[in-house]
């Protein structure tokens, strides 16, 4: 062995020749390609149909009920997002910087309100606040009021619509701006202080510039779901883009304008990611120290105090306690009158829908990144990011960019079949759980990506590195060595794509079978019919579903600060024994203690 020489394969430049082998095209990137293609397909079928010729039928439309539309979803933005940002961010300063009662529940009670859908608080605040509801009926008989005698605010209204938006949604905002704070240097701030400023203006000059990224990022997600919803303002009469798409496709049954709609509303998302990259600018912003001790909040006075209190109560109460009791209340005394077989049919739909669809969207978010992280050339980029976008689509729009290919393949196949061998194969593909799983894959994929990616960029690639040398190839790297390593984020990505699958209502009711409800498409039909006591035991079980990300994503903002995250990568003396087996750290005496891998 003394003639034997073995430092030609750990040396940097046998690990540099390894890896730029690994960089040319491989079967990782064009797999990458092959998803950016699909998710790519329904917005381009959708574009494709904006200059068809529906024989004077756009026309009418253009000069009667579209101007309607771009108005009121022009006024939703508005109002959603300004609402949405003031209370999100106010709620994490607070929460971050100043000590007052109930602090910390108040860190995660504010996020709670994500776990109701929209479409939810909008049934329950019609029960509520209309003129035959509990609270105007309660003001009549205490002063004695007629009908005309008293002014009260009409919930089902625009500004109806932006109150239960802004209520349900502002979680966006505070997460993403509890995190920049969090993760900002005390230096900055207390810089700001010797130099005389107060806390607002240490507020304003400092702190809200560093953050603008991130609240700029939760701002365009709130506008994201407040164009792409169809239970809340249809419930409230808001003609919006997509309540008159499902009108112009199931009511006039013309589904070449409801595609030219949807390419209408696909210039409001252009718009929308094009603002959001604009607001962001071309800054940057890192961090030039250490000093990350944990943040010693400011204790508040009693007038402080109080409206502190008062400003992260009052979120929490309208958008999460109020409908929760509502609806807790409504299914013990009443409840879904088909409780039984058929209330658990429907819960299977549901929960078989989002297992399918979150497994898929795991499967597919580790090939992209995987893809990008193998091969980091231009075309696999564009491909991750293609495939993220459809997160900004509104599921209406990828519901009629679904069924337009569909059906036509459906078509094409039947009519070979008949011309062929005299049968008629009907509908293989259009109106099928296959239809449903694709729209949603296109819809949340981003998710799972974002939440793979995340986790996988922070594995040092000194790992890929030694693996390599070990003589793993990517497969055998991405199963032994980083699968185990990301287990907790790959669960992670597919409960949240399995939460936003059971809330999902717009692409369910244009795509779902003949006879197929699920308990979202429960929930709208009866609280659509005013019978929101018989809706509440499906709505209050998404609501329960909803729950369990906003636990996660809790905890993800408490270790988000940069001083106490965990290490980026493992030690590549390690690999050898993840590659080698479970047991293999025992046999060879490798200690668990991860280092450094910067």
């Amino acid at each position: 062995m003394a003639g034997t020489v073995f430092a030609d394969d750990t040396t940097p430049g046998r690990i540099g020749r390894t890896f730029r082998r690994a960089r040319q095209p491989t079967a990782w990137s064009t797999a990458a390609l092959v998803l950016a293609a699909l998710v790519s397909l329904p917005v381009l079928v959708v574009a494709s149909r904006i200059f068809v010729d529906t024989e004077g039928v756009w026309e009418h439309i253009a000069t009667t009920v579209l101007p309607d539309y771009i108005t009121n979803t022009l006024l939703l933005m508005v109002g959603v997002g300004t609402l949405a940002a003031a209370c999100g961010v106010g709620a994490a300063w607070l929460v971050t910087m100043y000590r007052f009662p109930g602090v910390r529940i108040f860190e995660w009670a504010l996020l709670l309100p994500l776990a109701v859908p929209a479409y939810v608080l909008a049934y329950v605040y019609t029960e509520l606040f209309e003129y035959a509801g509990p609270v105007q009926t309660l003001l009549r008989d205490l002063f004695g009021w007629g009908h005309g005698d008293y002014w009260f605010p009409r919930i089902r209204s625009l500004e109806g619509a932006v109150v239960v938006f802004a209520l349900t949604l502002y979680p966006y905002v505070y997460m993403l701006a509890r995190a920049a704070f969090m993760e900002q240097s005390i230096c900055a701030l207390e810089v700001s202080r010797t130099l005389g400023r107060g806390p607002w203006r240490s507020f304003r000059d400092v702190a809200l510039p560093l953050a603008r990224p991130a609240i700029a990022a939760g701002t365009a997600l709130v506008l994201m779901e407040t164009i792409s919803d169809y239970g809340t303002v249809y419930h409230f009469g808001v003609p919006t883009f997509t309540t008159g798409i499902y009108r112009a496709w199931f009511g006039m049954g013309e589904p070449v304008v409801a595609a030219q709609l949807a390419a209408s509303m696909l210039v409001f998302v252009t718009v929308l990611v094009a603002a959001e990259r604009f607001a962001r600018g071309r800054q940057r912003f890192h961090h030039t120290t250490r000093r990350y001790q944990p943040i010693r909040r400011r204790p508040l006075g009693p007038m402080g105090a109080a409206i502190a209190v008062a400003v992260c109560v009052l979120p929490v109460a309208l958008g999460f306690a109020l409908p929760g009791a509502v609806l807790l209340q409504h299914a013990i005394t009443q409840g879904d009158p088909h409780w039984g077989p058929r209330f658990f049919a429907y819960a299977t739909n549901s929960f078989t829908l989002a297992a399918i669809t979150a497994l898929v969207a795991v499967a597919a978010a580790v090939v992209l990144a995987y893809a990008v992280r193998q091969n980091a050339g231009p075309l696999t980029r564009i491909a991750g990011r293609i495939a993220a976008l459809g997160y900004a689509v509104p599921g209406s729009v990828i519901a009629v960019g679904v069924l337009i290919p569909f059906a036509g393949l459906d078509n094409a196949v039947d009519r070979f079949a008949r011309d062929t061998f005299g049968i008629s194969t009907g509908l293989v593909l259009t109106g099928t759980i296959a239809a449903l799983v694709y729209a949603y894959l296109v819809r949340f994929l981003a998710v799972s990506v974002n939440t793979v990616e995340a986790s996988l960029t922070k594995i040092s690639t000194t790992m890929d590195h030694a693996a390599r040398t070990l003589g793993a190839g990517p497969r055998e790297t991405l199963v032994r060595v980083h699968a185990p390593i990301m287990r907790g984020s790959l669960l992670t990505a597919g409960l949240l794509v399995f939460v936003d699958v059971m809330k999902e209502l717009p692409a369910t009711m244009i795509l779902r079978p003949f006879n197929f409800d699920t308990l979202a498409i429960r929930t709208y039909r009866l609280a659509s019919d005013e019978r929101l006591a018989e809706a509440s035991t499906s709505a209050l079980t998404i609501v329960l579903v909803g729950i369990l990300p906003v636990i996660l994503l809790s905890l993800a903002i408490a270790r988000s600060r940069p001083g106490s995250r965990p290490e980026a990568g493992r030690a590549p003396s390690r690999i050898g024994s993840l590659l080698r087996g479970p047991g293999a750290m025992a046999r060879t005496g490798a200690t668990p203690h991860a280092t450094s891998a910067e």
